[in-house]
C-alpha cells in the first residue's frame, strides 16, 4: 500500500522510518543510563544527582535523535532525485543482499529485475519506501561490517562516542565513556548511519565493486575523502539552505559536491593508504589540498577560468551564497589536489609549481575537453558505467604521469612556465598529432576515438 501510495505521488517512506526517531531516543536514554550508572558505581556522580541530569539534557537528547532522522530522511530524498540513474546499482546491491541471504524480496516487497528493466524503460525509479528498505539494509550490514573491524579502534574516531552524548556528560564522564560496555556497538552505529546518510545505501558496495576492497576500507577511504576536503562543513552550509533554495536545486547541490566524495574515495583506496593512521593521513593530504584550493581559480587556464565563472555564477543566480556556489562548482577541479600533493612531495617541488604545472598541462592539452566527452558517453548500465569510469581514471593517471614528467625537467627551470616550454618543446611532433586528432574528436567522440586519445596521452609520458 505504500508503494502504490508513493507511485501516485503520495510522499511516505515505511514504517521503519517514520518510527525510527522513537527507537533512536530509546538507544540514547538506555545508553545514557548505562553510562552513568558506572559513573555512579566510580564515585564520580552521586545518586541524589543522577535524575535531575537526565531532566536537564532532555531537549539536547531531542536534538541528536532529530538531526539522526533529518540526514536519514534527506538521504532518501536526494536518492529519489536520481531516480531511474541508480536502478543498475541498485538491483546489483539487491541481487548481492540475496545472494548473501540478508534480503527476501517478497517479504519486503521489492521489484524482481524483470520489472526493474520495465521501471529503467519507462524512466520510473525506486519508490520511496523501496528506496528505504535498500537504506535500512545498507545500514544494517554496514553496522555489521564494523562491528567486526578494527577501524572503530582508530583514535581517531575516538570522539564519535562523545558527541554521541549530550555535552553536559562530555567532560565530567570523558573516562568513564572509555570503558562503556557499548561504546564499540555505538562507534558502529554512528559510523555507518553517517556514511550511508551522506553517500546514499548503493555507495560502499559500488566501492567495493568497483575496487574489490572490503567495506572497513572503503568506509575508511570514505572519512579520509570527507576530512581531507572538509566536505562535512560544506554539507552542513548547504543543509542550512533549508527553505532558502528550491529542493530540487538544494539535492542537486549534494549530488554535485558528493561526486568530490566518491572519486576522492576511490583515489584512497587506490593509492594504498589502508596502513597508515587516520590522523597522520589527513595531516599529510589536508593542508596541501587547502593551498590548492586556494590557489583556485588563478591556476587554471582562460579557458578553464571561464567555464568555472560560468558554473559558479550559474548557482548564484539560482540564490545559492557564493561561497556554496564556488565550492560546488570547483569540486571537479580540486579532487586533483591530491595527486598535486603527491606530485610536489616526490618532485620536491613547491606546491604552487606543481599545481602550475598540472593545471598548465590541463589547458595546453585541452584536458578538461576531454574529460567532458568521457563523461558525456553512455552509462546505460554497470558495464558502461565502469568503462567510463575506467577512461576516467586512466585520464587522471595520465594528467599525474605527464606532470611528473614535467616536474622531472632541470631543476634551473623553476618556473611553470619554462618547465613546460622545454616539455613541449621535446615533444612538438607528438604535440601535433594530438592536436589533430583532438579535432576530428570534436566531432565525434565515441568511446573508440576516446580510446585512441588516451593512448596519445600514454606515448606522452
Amino acid at each position: 500500500g505504500r508503494i502504490e501510495y508513493a507511485q501516485a505521488g503520495g510522499r511516505i517512506n515505511t514504517d521503519a522510518i517514520d518510527n525510527s526517531a522513537g527507537v533512536d531516543c530509546s538507544d540514547h536514554e538506555v545508553n545514557i543510563k548505562i553510562l552513568l550508572n558506572a559513573a555512579s558505581e566510580a564515585g564520580v556522580i552521586e545518586a541524589q544527582e543522577r535524575n535531575p541530569l537526565l531532566a536537564a539534557m532532555t531537549e539536547e537528547v531531542g536534538l541528536l535523535v532529530l538531526t539522526d532522522n533529518y540526514y536519514q530522511t534527506q538521504a532518501l530524498a536526494v536518492s529519489g532525485v536520481r531516480g531511474e540513474r541508480m536502478l543498475d546499482a541498485q538491483a546489483r546491491f539487491i541481487r548481492h543482499l540475496e545472494r548473501a541471504g540478508r534480503l527476501n524480496r517478497a517479504v519486503e516487497y521489492l521489484p524482481q529485475d524483470d520489472e526493474i528493466a520495465e521501471r529503467k524503460a519507462k524512466k520510473c525509479g525506486l519508490s520511496s519506501p523501496e528506496r528505504a528498505v535498500l537504506l535500512a539494509y545498507s545500514k544494517m550490514e554496514l553496522y555489521e561490517d564494523l562491528l567486526g573491524s578494527t577501524l572503530i579502534d582508530d583514535a581517531y574516531l575516538a570522539p564519535t562516542l562523545t558527541h554521541y552524548f549530550p555535552t553536559p556528560l562530555h567532560d565530567r564522564f570523558a573516562e568513564i565513556m572509555k570503558r562503556h560496555p557499548l561504546q564499540r556497538e555505538i562507534i558502529a552505529t554512528v559510523i555507518a548511519n553517517g556514511t550511508i546518510n551522506r553517500t546514499g545505501s548503493v555507495f560502499v558496495h559500488r566501492m567495493r565493486e568497483e575496487t574489490g576492497a572490503s567495506a572497513e576500507q572503503v568506509v575508511r577511504a570514505y572519512i579520509l575523502a570527507r576530512e581531507v576536503f572538509g566536505l562535512e562543513q560544506l554539507w552542513r552550509s548547504i543543509d542550512a539552505l533549508d527553505g532558502l533554495v528550491a529542493a530540487a536545486r538544494q539535492s542537486a547541490l549534494f549530488i554535485d559536491s558528493g561526486r568530490l566524495a566518491l572519486r576522492a574515495t576511490l583515489w584512497f583506496l587506490r593509492h594504498g593508504q589502508e596502513a597508515t593512521p587516520i590522523a597522520e593521513c589527513v595531516e599529510r593530504y589536508r593542508p596541501g589540498v587547502a593551498e590548492v584550493a586556494a590557489a583556485l581559480p588563478a591556476a587554471l587556464g582562460a579557458a578553464d577560468r571561464e567555464l568555472l565563472a560560468a558554473a559558479e555564477s550559474a548557482l548564484t543566480e539560482q540564490g545559492v551564497p557564493a561561497p556554496i556556489a564556488a565550492a560546488v562548482a570547483r569540486a571537479d577541479v580540486v579532487f586533483a589536489a591530491l595527486d598535486i600533493v603527491d606530485l610536489a612531495r616526490q618532485a620536491a617541488r613547491p606546491m604552487q609549481l606543481a599545481a602550475q604545472v598540472y593545471f598548465g598541462l590541463v589547458a595546453r592539452l585541452e584536458l578538461r575537453r576531454l574529460a567532458q566527452q568521457i563523461g558525456a558517453l553512455a552509462a546505460d548500465n554497470h558495464w558502461q558505467a565502469t568503462a567510463r569510469a575506467v577512461m576516467r581514471d586512466d585520464l587522471a593517471l595520465l594528467q599525474r604521469n605527464l606532470s611528473a614528467a614535467v616536474l622531472a625537467l632541470s631543476p634551473q627551470l623553476a618556473s611553470a612556465a619554462d618547465l613546460l616550454a622545454a616539455w613541449q618543446a621535446q615533444r612538438a611532433g607528438q604535440l601535433a598529432r594530438l592536436r589533430e586528432m583532438s579535432i576530428d574528436a570534436e566531432q565525434d567522440a565515441d568511446l573508440a576515438m576516446l580510446s585512441v586519445l588516451l593512448r596519445e596521452l600514454r606515448l606522452l609520458s
